[in-house]
């Protein structure tokens, strides 16, 4: 799947990265890449859904692929 969105810090508990694409879906990487931890970076990634819980209660889990900074 290709998502496009944002990356956002989400400050709920001990805080981790997200990105909340165009369609206001939220995505949460397991390995999300350091060039994408800037707050309001607009990204665009080749992902995988992961079938896995985590303990961020946030969003969809999802490993990234490829991705690409298409904006500030």
């Amino acid at each position: 799947m290709t998502i496009t969105g944002i990356s956002s810090f989400q400050n709920i508990g001990v805080g981790f990265w997200g990105i909340i694409a165009d369609d206001g879906k939220s995505y949460l990487p397991l390995n999300m890449p350091e060039q994408l931890k800037r707050e309001g970076a607009q990204v665009r990634c080749r992902a995988r859904i992961s079938n896995v819980e985590t303990m961020h209660m946030w969003g969809t889990p999802i490993n990234i692929i490829s991705f690409e900074t298409i904006g500030s």
